[in-house]
């Protein structure tokens, strides 16, 4: 009998803190609930789960509740996008067909070792995720690559299908790196793989905030989905379990995942997470005189086994300065930081695994292979804390 009024009690309870959910939500912050009870997970409506709890908003209430019965909570880490300025929107332009200073950026020049580009090739059949702001769908460079579109920013729902829009533009940018077909008129900008598909999973706000379990539910998601590439342009300062249940979750379904070392140096040991973390390609940047930007965070290759890529290892530099892409008012836009760098590499990464045989025993692996072998020393000679194996570009085609 006492533990039915018990549980009566805690229901009750539960049902009283539901109204004052709308009225705190600006205030609201999200927490791991450490319990896999479906009690608690109705209770507190659960948003993402995961093997070591549920996430969900809860307000200071629910915290006390949760407190007083032993429940153990504690805060969902957030991250940032990683351009090395703040993001300010361009006018926006009043043409019919806004046009980019130059179709062929200097990054895709590098990519491809030449400076008589009129157009790029490549990722057919690839299907590469850009985890972030979101894309512009519309945009006449992009409308035709996006193969999916998803938004895990909905404060109602964990998961909203069909929605994406960039209202920062941040992903917008990232997802022409990698893809922009230049448009079906031909007069827009080119990514390094035009004919890949981009997944379009948004899970970072306006102001280009992120919350890790929807960036680790997103990874999980766009495994299950069938991405071949994961894109995360976006890092912390501080690891998540959350997110490296995520990347592993995705490794392990033979997926290649490719992250902005972040904009934290010159100093070393300064590599964000998840870029950190050994299952992601960590990538630093460099500008147009292949000069490793300052503010490029360092691995701590250095310290670690030679040519073997450890947690904290940079792996490879890309162009990461003044990069003209794609933009959400329908335009384009330059902008600066290890996000522009990270892309150039996953559309690379897409070269790579479209040319590979059908029959190849695990492509993640493979490809991220070639991405280390066709590279060209940069800074040091060898491996080194800014470039790990160096640039990454197109020697020999696998």
């Amino acid at each position: 009998m006492n533990k039915l009024r018990k549980s009566l009690f805690i229901g009750l309870f539960a049902l009283l803190l539901l109204p004052l959910t709308s009225v705190l939500a600006a205030e609201q912050t999200r927490y791991l609930v450490h319990s896999n009870s479906q009690f608690w997970k109705n209770a507190f409506n659960a948003r993402h789960e995961f093997k070591d709890g549920f996430t969900a908003n809860l307000n200071d209430w629910q915290l006390r509740f949760a407190k007083i019965l032993g429940v153990a909570v504690e805060p969902v880490g957030i991250l940032q996008i990683l351009p090395e300025e703040e993001i300010k929107a361009p006018k926006t332009n009043t043409k019919a067909r806004p046009m980019p200073s130059d179709q062929i950026s200097w990054g895709m020049e590098m990519i491809y070792g030449s400076s008589e580009l009129t157009s790029t090739s490549g990722g057919e059949g690839v299907k590469v995720a850009v985890v972030d702001t979101g894309i512009t769908a519309s945009h006449p460079d992009l409308k035709s690559r996006l193969v999916k579109c998803k938004d895990f920013t909905s404060a109602r729902f964990p998961m909203v299908n069909g929605k994406c829009e960039d209202k920062n533009g941040h992903g917008t940018h990232i997802s022409g790196i990698v893809a922009a077909d230049g448009g079906m008129d031909g007069l827009g900008i080119y990514g390094v793989a035009p004919a890949a598909g981009l997944y379009a999973f948004k899970v970072c706000t306006v102001n280009g905030t992120c919350y890790a379990d929807d960036v680790a539910a997103a990874i999980i998601n766009a495994a299950d989905d069938g991405a071949n590439i994961i894109n995360l342009s976006l890092g912390s300062d501080r690891p998540s379990s959350l997110i490296d249940e995520g990347v592993a979750y995705a490794v392990s379904k033979g997926v290649l995942i490719v992250g902005a070392a972040g904009n934290d140096g010159p100093y070393s040991e300064s590599i964000d997470y998840p870029a950190a973390n050994v299952g992601v390609v960590a990538v630093g940047a460099f500008d147009i005189l292949l000069k490793i930007a300052d503010w490029s965070s360092r691995g701590i290759n250095s310290q670690t086994t030679p040519l073997v890529i450890e947690a904290k290892d940079m792996e490879l530099a890309a162009p990461g300065v003044n990069i003209e892409s794609t933009w959400n008012n329908g335009g384009y836009t330059f902008l600066s930081g290890t996000s522009m760098a990270a892309p150039f590499v996953s559309g690379l990464a897409a070269k790579f695994w479209a040319d590979l045989p059908l029959e190849t025993e695990n492509p993640a692996q493979v490809v991220r292979e070639l991405l280390q072998k066709n590279t060209m020393d940069i800074d040091a000679i060898g491996e080194d804390d800014a470039s790990g194996f160096g640039f990454s570009k197109i020697l020999s085609q696998p």
